[in-house]
């Protein structure tokens, strides 16, 4: 059984993130595009067909069939694979244009690669989010073949090129394309650097004005009585309403602003410990705060933090801190040296995401951790998953031999609950207990987790 179920799921927000608003720019751009694949192959087939040139119209039946296919895909929001798709058959189209049938001679120009610089820009857009290689390669690729087919005469003469007539008309196609094709990509870059640019200012100006709150996520132990919380920064927008934290922290973090950020955060962190010092409900409870990589990398973090402490008057062990394995990549001495500094004086610290990063074992025995945290994409599928299920068992146990705690964030079911407890896992955090929520709702939570703990699972 649980404390009063987990609450409702939250109403659809009015707030709409850069990144959806992106996104939908790109899927106008890929169902731009397959529809013209469509229309320009079906009247080349025409075309070709009645002047007899039966060996072109295959090639115009395909992109055809490419095109429906990428709009089906887009309907079924796989943008990405099909702007993969439709960029893999147009490359390979282009370029057997260019050997076979638009091979220059010394009457008529090429013109069919004009259409890979576009192309390529276009797949840079697309390709967002994906790995660097596959982005950067794709793109890379187009304009190699650009220079190559633009500084080159090389080709197959065979009885397939295409005579002048056709070549001319083909040339008036291409350029237009392309320049339709490069224009769409510019507005797309240009929209994305605006609303961008429309996100940083109003960022700036929330600090200015005090648009940020902090919610708190219960943490709670295997009794459900609540032993800390996570605080979790919201942006409370004027005009959009509540802005979750993932459109905007990433721009903080590039622009420099998550320094004052998340001094705010920390500085109002500790404002709540000392007011629940003084009820005896919330007395003991400790409350996590994320530190970025950035954050951490300042020369004066330790004074910092330890200022922000005193002048709150807080208790020092109340206070804990969350790092993330990412930021272990660089300079780990100075990070360590600095989780010393504040270890000495009562900051307690976790690992946070533990599994997804780039942390090794040799670095969990010299970082002067308090807790391992088991990432939700491990907790969401452990019922289902052996490889989910073990890799929880596996954190547990060597949270355990290091002398760690270890706390479960993403706890969605009272069954993945059970089973954490049955491994040994004696903290939770998740949506089963509570979504993060204002003080208000957390000190009531608490009150509510007191008189109506939740029982051992089995096992546990």
């Amino acid at each position: 059984m649980s404390i009063p179920g987990p609450p409702d799921k939250p109403s659809r927000p009015t707030w709409r993130s850069p990144s959806a608003k992106h996104q939908r720019r790109i899927d106008l751009m890929v169902l731009f595009g397959s529809a013209f694949l469509i229309a320009a192959g079906g009247g080349w087939a025409v075309l070709f067909a009645w002047r007899g040139l039966w060996a072109s119209v295959p090639m115009e039946i395909w992109l055809v069939i490419t095109g429906i296919a990428s709009i089906v895909l887009t309907r079924r929001q796989k943008t990405q694979e099909a702007g993969l798709l439709l960029m893999a058959t147009l490359f390979i189209t282009l370029c057997g244009i260019c050997l076979v049938l638009d091979v220059p001679s010394a009457n008529t120009h090429r013109s069919t690669h004009n259409l890979l610089p576009a192309l390529g820009a276009c797949a840079f857009l697309l390709l967002r989010g994906r790995h660097p290689v596959l982005r950067h390669g794709t793109s890379v690729a187009f304009l190699i073949a650009y220079v190559v087919f633009d500084a080159t005469t090389f080709g197959l003469s065979t009885a397939y090129v295409w005579p002048a007539d056709i070549r001319s008309l083909n040339a008036w196609g291409n350029d237009l394309f392309s320049i339709a094709t490069l224009y769409m990509a510019l507005m797309v870059i240009q929209a994305d650097v605006t609303a961008r640019n429309a996100l940083e200012a109003d960022l700036r100006n929330a600090l200015i004005e005090n648009q940020f709150v902090l919610h708190y996520q219960p943490q709670v132990n295997g009794k459900g009585q609540v032993i800390g919380a996570e605080a979790l920064v919201r942006w409370k927008h004027p005009r959009h309403g509540m802005v979750p934290p993932g459109d905007f922290i990433p721009l903080a973090e590039q622009t420099g602003l998550i320094l004052p950020l998340g001094e705010w955060v920390l500085k109002e962190a500790c404002t709540q410990l000392a007011i629940w010092a003084r009820h005896p409900d919330t007395a003991a409870l400790k409350l996590a705060v994320n530190v970025s990589a950035r954050q951490f990398r300042q020369p004066d973090f330790v004074a910092l933090v330890l200022n922000i402490v005193e002048r709150c008057g807080v208790d020092p062990h109340l206070l804990k801190l969350e790092l993330t394995e990412s930021m272990l990549v660089n300079d780990v001495d100075d990070i360590i040296a600095k989780m010393k500094g504040l270890k000495e004086r009562g900051v307690s610290f976790s690992l946070d995401d533990f599994g997804t990063g780039f942390s090794s074992l040799s670095y969990l025995k010299r970082l002067p951790l308090d807790q391992l945290k088991i990432d939700q994409t491990f907790v969401r599928d452990l019922l289902t998953n052996p490889h989910d299920a073990a890799i929880a068992s596996t954190v547990v146990s060597l949270g355990q031999n290091l002398g760690l705690e270890v706390i479960a964030e993403g706890v969605e079911t009272e069954g993945q609950r059970a089973f954490l407890l049955s491994i040994g896992c004696l903290l939770f955090q998740g949506y089963f207990f509570s979504k993060p929520v204002p003080v208000a709702e957390f000190d009531a939570y608490v009150k509510r987790s007191h008189h109506a703990p939740l029982e051992p699972a089995a096992g546990g």
